[in-house]
């Protein structure tokens, strides 16, 4: 079984969003095979913020990160979900 370590950065609708209560939804809505590492709030700019998760994927099943992204995506509040790296374990 492979691993990958992945970091997504979670961009908000509008800084109205509660980005705590995001990062509290990550956990539950991960498929299995998803474990997150960790995950912060980080500026962007002009008082912007996002949310940066990190995961370690089970690399076995290749739709796992379409399901991932598309999971993270269904989050109320987040506008659009991108992989910034990935590396293999």
């Amino acid at each position: 079984m492979g691993q990958i370590v992945a970091a997504y950065d979670l961009m908000p609708e509008s800084t109205d969003v509660d980005l705590d209560s995001v990062m509290k939804k990550i956990p539950e809505i991960v498929p299995a095979g998803v474990r997150v590492l960790e995950s912060k709030i980080m500026p962007i700019a002009f008082g912007l913020m996002k949310v940066n998760v990190g995961f370690v994927i089970d690399d076995t099943d290749d739709s796992i990160g379409g399901m991932l992204e598309q999971a993270l995506g269904s989050i109320p509040g987040i506008e659009n979900v991108e992989c910034i790296s990935s590396t293999v374990l």
